[in-house]
């Protein structure tokens, strides 16, 4: 018997349409009783919905921008130079947990007692205490704590630590941004380490003896031959802790950076316009998450194993 022939509430077919359109229904209700509610309190207020205050002038200044910008300038370019500045922590932070993060993952599986041992610490350490705690540590307990400037501290005449922050070549960290920088990197990195040790760990112990058979030492076996394969179950965890370091980068305000995040609550206590900017932070973040989830599922698909 056909689809044709059978009776319409005998049809599986029929009931999960059925069932996809009641939740779709529902779905958009929901939506339009909130909005709804939404701009009966607004007008309840005297408030107008809109997007024109972003025309008007900012009046605050940010301490820390790679864009011209000054007081007079609008709302716009402000919270423009806030995502710059949100960016910049999501990409350094991004790399260098990386770095950190494989590096201690390969660590955990040592035979060396000591390195496997600082490894097992630094994880356990990291990853079990707040990371707001971490970034308060940083700040009030490392950066606030170096000497002024007049009195820095200098490592190989290379990198000068004082109050100002950390003076590299052709560049100056500011406390806040090495905070933050510092902060997200170590307490992410303690997560992708265990993703790492878990995802080397899921190698069948016979790669190993394939690549010693083939005359390779440890660092090109790993290298070559067991990374390789272990990629396939790291990346789709990774994937979720770089997501993780993005959102947790809204934490700057806690330490003053100028984050989107910090930009656009100045704007909402001047300007009042709650909604609005609520609705642009959370379309910034959830357009940053999207593209590292559209990245990251991309490198998924190009490091899986062809089957012929």
């Amino acid at each position: 018997m056909n689809d044709s022939q059978v009776p319409l509430w005998r049809s599986q077919r029929f009931w999960q349409n059925l069932t996809q359109a009641i939740v779709v229904f529902l779905v958009v209700a929901i939506f339009t009783i909130v909005v709804m509610n939404v701009n009966r309190n607004l007008q309840q207020l005297g408030i107008n919905f809109g997007f024109d205050f972003l025309q008007q002038q900012a009046s605050f200044d940010i301490g820390e921008k790679l864009v011209k910008y000054k007081p007079t300038d609008s709302y716009l370019l402000a919270l423009w130079v806030g995502l710059i500045n949100s960016l910049r922590i999501a990409i350094l932070g991004v790399f260098l947990t990386s770095i950190i993060g494989l590096t201690a993952g390969i660590a955990r599986l040592s035979d060396n007692w000591l390195v496997r041992n600082i490894s097992l610490l630094y994880v356990e350490i990291f990853r079990n205490t707040p990371l707001l705690l971490q970034l308060l540590f940083w700040y009030f307990a490392v950066f606030l704590s170096f000497p002024k400037a007049a009195n820095k501290v200098s490592i190989l005449g290379l990198v000068n630590l004082s109050k100002s922050g950390i003076e590299i070549p052709f560049f100056t960290l500011t406390p806040e941004f090495s905070t933050l920088l510092l902060g997200l990197t170590f307490y992410t990195g303690a997560f992708i380490a265990e993703i790492v040790r878990g995802g080397i760990k899921s190698v069948e112990k016979g790669q190993w003896e394939a690549a010693k058979s083939l005359g390779l030492n440890p660092t090109l076996a790993m290298r070559f031959v067991i990374l390789p394969q272990a990629l396939r179950v790291i990346i789709p965890p990774l994937t979720s802790q770089y997501l993780n370091l993005t959102k947790n980068s809204s934490l700057a305000i806690a330490v003053g950076y100028p984050d989107i995040y910090f930009v656009a609550s100045t704007t909402f206590n001047q300007t009042g316009k709650a909604v609005e900017v609520m609705i642009l932070i959370m379309l910034t973040y959830l357009t940053l998450s999207l593209t590292i989830s559209l990245v990251m599922n991309q490198f998924n698909h190009a490091v899986q194993i062809k089957e012929r």
